[in-house]
């Protein structure tokens, strides 16, 4: 016969035993969802694939990338309109444009998009090389009908943009040179949000790997921890509910660019910038 004193004492063991086990799981899922994390910032702000490592971010992607199981998409509806008809463009040049811009001038860009307006103001003083190859691109329609193809929104914030094939390897054909790495606004490895900066195939080990921007840009909806590699080369002065709206709508899988996409339809219909 079983006393009450140790039923209590069995109840007790099954209690705790159950309540292991729900650790033990709960430590599991843990674990895969700090892998499928990983997974996803291995692939971000490069003009080709990069990976996000501790030192910086990384160039190239591995097979432990493309097993790791993506975030499933949201079912948000897209928020955007249809593109303006066009085809992106195909143009590439052999080297960067010479200089053409007034680096004593004000320089303001604006991205019409099929989810809204997106203004920019451009340093033209402190990023001359950047501004002046995104101004000559601009002008030669090289981002017209170009869709901002990757969306990252687990711990870094950013919707990238300027590659006409859709696919995150694009370039214009030349490269530039980093520049403003030392921006005060970058204090504490963090870009803020309202950054605009140049993606890159830096891989934070080579210094071969260096200065390697050319059209895709990034544009900072909120703070996002990174290093400073990355040219910051303008503000956005307006269209940040567009860019939240955009977020708003989620990521999906896109294993053409092995990285996260945007679920809303985000197409530049035209871009300009102006010198005032």
């Amino acid at each position: 016969m079983v006393s009450k004193d140790q039923r209590r004492r069995q109840l007790a063991r099954e209690k705790f035993a159950r309540q292991q086990q729900r650790r033990t799981v709960a430590q599991h899922k843990a674990k895969r969802r700090n892998v499928i994390v990983a997974s996803i910032l291995a692939v971000v702000l490069a003009a080709g694939a990069a990976a996000y490592a501790s030192a910086g971010l990384a160039g190239g992607s591995d097979e432990s990338d493309k097993a790791a199981s993506p975030p499933s998409p949201t079912t948000a509806p897209d928020p955007c309109r249809q593109p303006a008809k066009g085809s992106p463009s195909q143009q590439t040049w052999k080297k960067e444009p010479a200089m053409s811009i007034d680096t004593a001038a004000a320089y303001t860009a604006k991205l019409s998009t099929t989810c809204g307006g997106i203004e920019l103001k451009l340093d033209a003083a402190k990023a001359p090389h950047t501004v002046n190859s995104f101004a000559f691109l601009a002008g030669r329609h090289f981002f017209d009908h170009s869709r901002c193809h990757r969306m990252v929104d687990q711990q870094i914030f950013v919707l990238q943009c300027g590659d006409p094939t859709g696919t995150g390897g694009g370039s214009p054909g030349y490269k530039i040179p980093d520049e403003n790495l030392k921006d005060p606004r970058l204090k504490g490895g963090v870009y803020p949000a309202g950054t605009v900066a140049m993606a890159n195939n830096y891989d934070g080990k080579h210094a071969d790997t260096r200065n390697t921007g050319g059209s895709q840009f990034f544009l900072v909806y909120q703070d996002s921890p990174l290093p400073a590699n990355y040219t910051p080369f303008g503000t956005v002065t307006g269209g940040m509910d567009v860019l939240k709206k955009i977020a708003a709508a989620g990521t999906r899988p896109d294993p053409k660019i092995g990285s996260t996409a945007p679920n809303a339809t985000v197409v530049i219909d035209k871009a300009a910038v102006t010198k005032s």
